[in-house]
C-alpha cells in the first residue's frame, strides 16, 4: 500500500479487507493437520488451498490455483456456479470451497469448471477428467470416489478418474438433481443439494423442479442485444420448487424419501452420520411448525424424531440437527424465553446464554457458539463467544473479549478471533486447551485506525457503536449524524471487531458522528427481540433508530438539526423509510438495493415475517414504500433521497427501486436514483465499491449542507 491509497479504494481493493485472511478450517480426525482457504496477499482474490502440519508446524500450499489452471489462473465460470457464489455472498476468486474425506487426506474442489483432487499429506493436486461443468464435488468419506454435479444431473467418478457415471438425472428442462434450490441457498443457509452415505455406498440426493416457479427476467440494458436471463423467482404468495428426496445407490437405484409434503415442504436441513440413520428436518411453509425425522433406508418413510412448533416462526440454525456419537438429537430452540440448546430432552444451557450455533458434537461434549442472554449479569455487548458443554458443565473456551468462532476434532480445536485490539482474525489452533499454532493472516493494514465506542442505547437497551471523527475534541462542537444500519432479521452490525468499523470510521473521518445501532429484530440477543418485528417491519425497526439515536444524543456530540442514514438491502428499505415516514427526524437518505415492496421478495424470508400476502394484504401494504403514506407529505418534509441499485441483482431485483421510483415522481417528490450496470446484490467491483463511497459522501454533504472535501485519505 502506497502513502497516497485512499481508504475507499483500499477498502475495495481487499474486499473489506478479507483477503490474505485464513478461512474454511477443517481439522482431520487424528489431530495431525488443519486444511484452509487463504490468499497470498490482503489484494489478491485469488484463494489458495493450505495444510497446516501440526507435527513440524509448517503451513504449505495444497493445491495453487495459478499453478492448476495455467495462462495466468483466469476462470470460466459457469451460470450455476455464478449463482452459488452469489447466493453465498463469495466475492473472492481460485479455490472458493471444498470438501474432504472422513480422515481429512484428500480434497474435491472445482476451478473454472473443473473437477481437481488435491491429496493432502503428499500436498499435490491433480485434474480429473469428467463433464464440465462441474459444481459441488464432494468426496465419499472412504475418500474412493468424488460426486459431482453437471447439467443438472449428479454423477459419480472414482478417485483415479475411472469410472465416471450419473446416479441421478438429469432430466433436462427445469428439473436438478443434487443442488440446493434458490430460497434454501439464499434463505435456509443450506447450500448444498446431495449428501453421502457414512459407509460410501450411496447418497441422499434432493430433486428441485422449478417448473411451478414464477420466471423472472434480469435485463442488462447496457448491452440490448444481449439475451435477458431467466430466474426462477418464488416471490412472497407465489409457487415454490417442488422438492423431493432420495436415497441413490452407485449404480443409479433410487427410493424415493416420502414425509408429510402438503404439511412440511420445505427441506431445510439433511445430515447423515455415522450416529444414525439419516436426519431431515422439514418447515411448513408458515415456519410456525417443523419436523425432526428419521430416514428409513429401505422403504424411504420418515419416523418422527421430534417436533416444534411457535406462535410466531421457527429459526434455522448453523450446525443442527447434529446427533450425539450415542444417538441423541442435538438442537436449539426457544424455551422459557431463551435460546437454548438442548441434547436429548435435556436442555444444557439457560438464560445466562443465547445460543448462536453448534459447531461440534463429540462422545464428551458439545461445541457451541453463544452470545450473553437475557439472564446475563453483564450484555457484553457485541460479542459471541465459543463455548463447551460436558460433564464438566459449560465452560467457556474463548477468553477475551471479541467476536469468536471454532472447529474441533481430533482433540484440536481451530479458534479464530476477531476483537476491538485488531484487525483480525487471529487464529489459534490449540491442543487439548493449550495453544500449539498460529495460522498467519496476510490481510492488509488499514491506512486508519477505528475507534468506536460500544453501547447501549436507551431504556431499550439497544446495542449501539459511535463513531466520531479521528482528532474530534469536545470544543469542537455537535456533529451531523450519519445513521449507519442494516436493522432487520440475521443483520447484526454491532459485534466486538475493529475491522466491522472501518468504513463507519472513514465516514466519520468525513465529518459525521456514525451511529450503529441493532434494534429489535436484529439477532443475538433473545427470541423475543427478534420476533418483536412480527407482521411489522416498518414501524418497530424504525422506532429503534429514532430510539437510539435520541438517547445517545444526551452523551455524544450530535446535531440532530443534520441526521443523514443510510443502508443497503434491508438497511437500504430502512433508509428509505425513514425519509419517507419520520422527516422530523431524518433530513437526507442513502437507500442501496432496497426491498420497497415486500410482494417481490421471495417466500421463505418475507412470509416468515409478514405472513402469506393473500391472507395479509394489510400487514403488505403497511411495510410498503410504495403505498407509504410519506410520499405524499407535506413539501416542507420532503427530504433528499438516493436510490442505488445494480441492474444484474437477482436477489433484491431493480424492479423494487424502479417501482419506488415511479411512486415518488407520481407524488411529486424529487429523487436521485443511480443504476450500476452489471453489478449484482454484491459489490465486489474495485472501482464500483469506491466510487460508491465517494458518491454516498458526497450527496449526504451536499444534502445536510456540508463542506465538501474529502479527509482521511492516508489515514
Amino acid at each position: 500500500m502506497t502513502e497516497e491509497l485512499s481508504f475507499p479504494r483500499q477498502y475495495a481493493r481487499t474486499q473489506r479487507f478479507t483477503l490474505g485472511a485464513p478461512r474454511a478450517f477443517t481439522v482431520s480426525p487424528d489431530g495431525g493437520r488443519v486444511v484452509f482457504l487463504r490468499s497470498r496477499s490482503g489484494t489478491d482474490r485469488s484463494s489458495a488451498l493450505w495444510v497446516l502440519d501440526l507435527t513440524t508446524g509448517r503451513e504449505r500450499v495444497a493445491a495453487d490455483p495459478a499453478a492448476l489452471l495455467g495462462d495466468g489462473g483466469e476462470e470460466t465460470l459457469s451460470p450455476q456456479e455464478r449463482a452459488r457464489r452469489e447466493r453465498s455472498r463469495e466475492g473472492s476468486a481460485g479455490i472458493v470451497g471444498y470438501a474432504v474425506d472422513d480422515a481429512a487426506e484428500v480434497a474435491a474442489f472445482a476451478l473454472s469448471g473443473r473437477l481437481f483432487l488435491a491429496e493432502l499429506r503428499a500436498g499435490t493436486a491433480r485434474e480429473l477428467e469428467v463433464p464440465q461443468p462441474v459444481v459441488d464435488p464432494r468426496p465419499s468419506p472412504d475418500g474412493r470416489r468424488i460426486a459431482y454435479v453437471c447439467g443438472g444431473g449428479l454423477r459419480v467418478v472414482e478417485a483415479d478418474g475411472s469410472d465416471d457415471r450419473a446416479v441421478a438425472g438429469p432430466e433436462g428442462g427445469q428439473v436438478t438433481h443434487g443442488l440446493a434450490e434458490f430460497i434454501a441457498a439464499e434463505e435456509m443457509d443450506r447450500g448444498r443439494g446431495y449428501w453421502w452415505s457414512p459407509d460410501s455406498t450411496r447418497l441422499l440426493a434432493a430433486r428441485v423442479d422449478e417448473s411451478p416457479v414464477r420466471r423472472w427476467w434480469i435485463a442488462d440494458p447496457a448491452n440490448p442485444a444481449q439475451r435477458p436471463a431467466g430466474v426462477a423467482y418464488p416471490a412472497a404468495g407465489t409457487a415454490n420448487a417442488e422438492v423431493t428426496l432420495a436415497v441413490v445407490g452407485l449404480d443409479g437405484t433410487r427410493t424415493a424419501v416420502g414425509w408429510d409434503r402438503e404439511r412440511y415442504p420445505y427441506l431445510a436441513r439433511v445430515l447423515w452420520s455415522a450416529a444414525g440413520p439419516p436426519l431431515v428436518l422439514v418447515q411448513a411453509r408458515d415456519q410456525r411448525s417443523q419436523l425432526f425425522g428419521y430416514v428409513n433406508l429401505e422403504s424411504g418413510s420418515t419416523r418422527p424424531a421430534h417436533t416444534e412448533e411457535d406462535k410466531k416462526w421457527l429459526d434455522l440454525f448453523p450446525g443442527v440437527p447434529a446427533l450425539t456419537p450415542d444417538g441423541r438429537l442435538v438442537r436449539i430452540t426457544d424455551e422459557s424465553g431463551s435460546r437454548v440448546l438442548v441434547v436429548g430432552e435435556e436442555a444444557l444451557t439457560g438464560p445466562e446464554l443465547h445460543v448462536r450455533a453448534v459447531l461440534d458434537t463429540d462422545a464428551d461434549s458439545v461445541l457451541f457458539a453463544a452470545s450473553a442472554g437475557a439472564g446475563a449479569a453483564d450484555p457484553e455487548t457485541g460479542e459471541i463467544h465459543v463455548y463447551r458443554a460436558g460433564p464438566e458443565g459449560v465452560v467457556r473456551v474463548s477468553g477475551t473479549p471479541g467476536v469468536h468462532s471454532a472447529v474441533r476434532s481430533g482433540g484440536v480445536t481451530v479458534l479464530s478471533s476477531a476483537s476491538l485490539d485488531h484487525i483480525g482474525p487471529v487464529v489459534r489452533v490449540l491442543r487439548d486447551g493449550k495453544p500449539v499454532a498460529e495460522i498467519a493472516s496476510y490481510a492488509a493494514t488499514p491506512v486508519l485506525t477505528a475507534r468506536p465506542v460500544l453501547t447501549e442505547a436507551g431504556e431499550r437497551r439497544i446495542p449501539a457503536a459511535v463513531v466520531l471523527p479521528t482528532g474530534y475534541r469536545e470544543d469542537d462542537g455537535p456533529l451531523p449524524v450519519l445513521m449507519d444500519p442494516y436493522g432487520g432479521p440475521h443483520g447484526q452490525l454491532v459485534v466486538r471487531a475493529r475491522r466491522a468499523y472501518l468504513e463507519s470510521q472513514w465516514l466519520a473521518d468525513q465529518g459525521f458522528a456514525v451511529i450503529v445501532a441493532d434494534g429489535r429484530g436484529t439477532p443475538g440477543h433473545s427470541p423475543a427481540r427478534e420476533k418483536a418485528i412480527a407482521g411489522d417491519f416498518a414501524g418497530v425497526t424504525l422506532d429503534d433508530q429514532v430510539h437510539a439515536l435520541h438517547a445517545l444524543a444526551g452523551s455524544y456530540p450530535l446535531d440532530l438539526g443534520r441526521v443523514a442514514i443510510r443502508g443497503w438491502s434491508y438497511g437500504g428499505y430502512l433508509a428509505a423509510l425513514a425519509v419517507l415516514r419520520r422527516p422530523d427526524v431524518f433530513h437526507a437518505a442513502v437507500s442501496g438495493a432496497p426491498v420497497t415492496d415486500w410482494r417481490l421478495y421471495d417466500t421463505h424470508y418475507t412470509e416468515r415475517y409478514l405472513g402469506h400476502p393473500a391472507e395479509q394484504p394489510g400487514v403488505y401494504a403497511a411495510n410498503s414504500l410504495v403505498t407509504d403514506e410519506g410520499l405524499s407529505s407535506p413539501a416542507a418534509q420532503v427530504r433528499p433521497l438516493m436510490i442505488i441499485h445494480g441492474l444484474a441483482d437477482d436477489n433484491v431485483v431493480v424492479a423494487h427501486t424502479l417501482r419506488l421510483s415511479s411512486a415518488l415522481l407520481a407524488a411529486g417528490r424529487p429523487h436521485e436514483v443511480l443504476p450500476l450496470s452489471g453489478v449484482t446484490h454484491m459489490t465486489p467491483q474495485e472501482q464500483v465499491a469506491e466510487n460508491l463511497l465517494l458518491l454516498q459522501v458526497a450527496f449526504l454533504k451536499r444534502s445536510l449542507g456540508m463542506s465538501q472535501g474529502l479527509s482521511g485519505r492516508c489515514g
